[in-house]
């Protein structure tokens, strides 16, 4: 395990932050645009999602970055700004963080499927490799590669998240079958997290695809296959159309009322995915306060 994780876990849970999409969102962002475009044209609006998670007391906050492979922006006509898009977006948050926060930049799945031959393993590597380069070189403490469905892809973004030195999470989207505790293509949690730590991988977890309701039993199966620490963020329910809008109806609270059942299942780091906000990290922060 990477020694900054060490260090990390060492003294409890660690909290993360929470959505920048839907946050993007709010601040205007036209859903279907590129949220990675922001990172030139509004950095001081994607900055203040992220000083605002740094001032919920996030202890590590992500990136902008998420869709920052050329394959997903060869979609916007961006494939040649992976280098801009990325330095920036690792900047944007270093700047936010300042000494208060660790920034762990986040590396999103290709767009692309290996099943239907959409693409190569050689291709997602050196795709992969081109982003995770420039977000070291950028001055990231780390790197997450999430939301990943095929285990393949996580896989091989892992391997190439690890040239880098920096410690590397990986995280699976379990939300499909008849239980919710699959990938997309069928993977369990307990081969999800045997084979990313023997990738290399030095924390794994799940994010989004479900509520927190159903990220109890996935922590817990997560715990069981790998020694390395769990990393949890749910969203905050699933989302619903009102109005034309994506609303999300699960309350900070209600949400934070969880915690103490994910830290029992192996959690270590906890945070949100779609759908929460500061106030979800605020709730969680004051749960770990009231359980000492």
């Amino acid at each position: 395990m990477h020694v900054l994780i060490e260090q990390l876990t060492s003294t409890g849970p660690v909290v993360t932050d929470g959505a920048w999409g839907t946050q993007l969102q709010q601040l205007g962002l036209p859903v279907g645009q590129c949220p990675e475009r922001w990172n030139l044209e509004h950095p001081d609006r994607v900055q203040q999602v992220a000083q605002s998670y740094v001032e919920a007391g996030s202890l590590i906050i992500l990136t902008n970055t998420f869709g920052g492979n050329r394959f997903s922006l060869a979609r916007y006509g961006l494939a040649e700004h992976v280098r801009q898009i990325n330095q920036a977006g690792v900047q944007i948050s270093l700047q936010a963080a300042g000494q208060q926060a660790l920034v762990f930049a986040s590396v999103g799945p290709s767009g692309k499927m290996l099943l239907t031959g959409d693409t190569t393993a050689d291709q997602l590597e050196s795709v992969f490799l081109e982003q995770c380069e420039v977000l070291a070189e950028a001055g990231a403490d780390g790197l997450v590669i999430e939301t990943m469905s095929d285990l393949e892809e996580a896989l091989i973004a892992v391997r190439a998240a690890k040239t880098t030195g920096l410690p590397v999470v990986a995280c699976m989207v379990f939300a499909s079958g008849r239980d919710k505790d699959r990938t997309l293509m069928g993977n369990s949690p307990e081969q999800a997290a045997e084979a990313l730590s023997q990738a290399g991988a030095d924390v794994v977890g799940a994010n989004c695809g479900q509520g927190i309701e159903g990220f109890l039993s996935i922590c817990r199966r997560l715990r069981t296959a790998t020694d390395r620490p769990i990393w949890i963020k749910p969203n905050a329910g699933l989302p619903q159309l009102v109005d034309g809008q994506v609303r999300y109806s699960q309350t900070p609270e209600h949400f934070a009322s969880y915690v103490p059942a994910l830290l029992e299942a192996g959690a270590a780091f906890l945070g949100g995915c779609c759908g929460t906000t500061p106030d979800f990290i605020r709730a969680i922060r004051n749960q770990l306060a009231q359980l000492g």
